[in-house]
């Protein structure tokens, strides 16, 4: 009979175990052993979310260079020919006929009548055609900005647009290591859970043998045996769906990571309760600055001001060099690359343009950009209330959760204490099978409010850090 019933509990011990063994197998290829600061250093390589972070730090890095490419001269050669099918007529006044006529009347010549010839009141016109049939013009122009306020701006907003696209990727990354930590950790913590399990099925697999033997000795009853079987396989049932959720945990931590789910992940730190307590009395030394999202608004109110000036210098003349050299041919057949002339056309202008009235639109343009920045202060304004708010809120909750932690780690050791003295009255035949039953109850609720209280502390402590700007 007890060798059955070890059968038993070597089936669903199997079971229980049977998660770990699928994560062996798939890790047969890649194993990594990390500490909570090399999975978040993992993750900074391989999560897409901050993957894309640092690609947007790249995108503001290639949209700098294409602003200061705006400040360079810009060269550009073109080439082109044209075709007239039927080359364009001009009318023109009739300028040939009047000095012939002149030419007749000074000579006295005389009509067909002989009569002198007379100088027309009206010469009429005459229809022309210039050009010819093809024509080409190949050259070489130059453009510079001489002086142009919104781009000497945007020059000087370069570094700052560059900061700022690096602060949003590390903002990114603050939330993924937080995450990352308590993930990690609570995972650290589940051996401890997974511990006191198999503790608690020790202690009842004992309790059950010597239940035993007091029955086939007549001191206990049948019901007792089966009371202590029914709590030995709602423990084994816990453990089952406790090693499901670690699992699943591992799982979630590799999606977080960006690592490949088919990879061995196995976490090489430990966690004490000293470990969680560290860092309780910091938060007087705390101030905005240590924020990633404090650092991000203020560069981004540096950016609004740079936006403000931007526009209040687009009232300003621009002036810009342009030039160009070109080489201009024309032909009755497409002949080009053969003799031929070909003319010289070239001209350097020197344009300044001043904006006198534009409908006030450049005032509601510099408007808007200060309502902008306005905003953007505002917005500070109320990170600052929200920090000061997660700040006294996290180290409420760290305080309280350190105190819980305190007392039902207490609790339980208590809790331990009464059932192993129960026990020992009920194997000398002074204590009930009620009063042990109770008493066990009363040990695993302590451990699971321990553990409750362990994974809670755990949390608050990497919300406090967080809060701070120290994790």
């Amino acid at each position: 009979m007890k060798k059955a019933g070890n059968k038993k509990w070597l089936w669903i011990t199997s079971l229980a175990l049977l998660p770990f063994a699928a994560m062996a197998q798939d890790s047969a290829t890649t194993v990594h052993s990390f500490s909570v600061q090399q999975a978040v250093d993992y993750a900074k390589k391989h999560s897409v979310q901050v993957k894309n972070a640092l690609v947007d730090v790249q995108i503001q890095r290639e949209t700098n260079r294409e602003l200061t490419g705006s400040a360079y001269p810009q060269i550009s050669a073109s080439a082109g020919t044209t075709y007239n099918p039927f080359v364009a007529t001009q009318v023109l006044p009739n300028f040939i006929s009047p000095a012939t006529y002149q030419v007749l009347v000074q000579e006295g010549v005389k009509d067909g009548n002989g009569n002198p010839i007379q100088m027309p009141g009206d010469f009429g016109y005459i229809a022309a055609q210039f050009g010819t049939k093809w024509s080409a013009t190949t050259g070489i122009s130059l453009s510079q900005i001489i002086f142009d306020g919104q781009v000497f701006v945007g020059l000087r907003a370069r570094s700052t647009a560059m900061e700022f696209s690096r602060k949003k990727a590390e903002v990114t990354e603050e939330g993924i290591k937080a995450n990352i930590h308590k993930i990690y950790y609570q995972l650290v913590v589940s051996k401890t859970q997974i511990d006191l399990l198999d503790a608690n099925i020790d202690l009842l697999n004992k309790l059950q043998h010597d239940t035993k033997i007091m029955y086939d000795n007549g001191f206990a009853e049948r019901l007792d045996v089966d009371k202590v079987s029914v709590q030995l396989a709602n423990l084994q049932t816990e453990k089952i769906n406790a090693l499901n959720q670690v699992y699943n945990g591992y799982l979630g931590l590799k999606v977080l990571m960006g690592m490949p789910v088919s990879d061995s992940l196995v976490l090489t730190d430990t966690l004490s309760d000293e470990q969680v307590k560290e860092g309780i009395l910091e938060a007087a030394d705390f101030n905005y600055s240590l924020r990633k999202e404090y650092q991000y608004a203020d560069l981004g109110i540096k950016l609004a001001e740079y936006n403000v000036k931007r526009y209040q210098l687009s009232k300003l003349p621009t002036l810009n060099l342009n030039g160009y050299y070109n080489k201009n041919a024309q032909r009755d057949k497409f002949n080009f690359f053969g003799k031929g002339d070909w003319f010289n056309i070239s001209a350097i202008t020197l344009n300044l343009h001043i904006p006198i009235f534009n409908g006030f639109a450049n005032n509601a343009r510099i408007a808007q950009a200060r309502l902008a920045l306005q905003k953007s202060r505002n917005e500070q304004e109320a990170l600052k209330n929200n920090i000061d708010n997660e700040v006294q809120t996290a180290k409420n909750n760290f305080s309280s959760a350190i105190s819980n932690l305190d007392y039902q780690k207490r609790n339980m050791a208590l809790a331990e204490s009464v059932y192993q003295q129960t026990k020992k009255k009920y194997e000398v035949g002074t204590g009930s099978q009620t009063e042990i039953n109770q008493s066990q109850t009363d040990m695993k609720t302590a451990q699971t409010n321990y553990i409750n209280a362990l994974y809670n502390a755990i949390i608050a402590r990497v919300d406090f850090m967080k809060a701070t700007g120290k994790l």
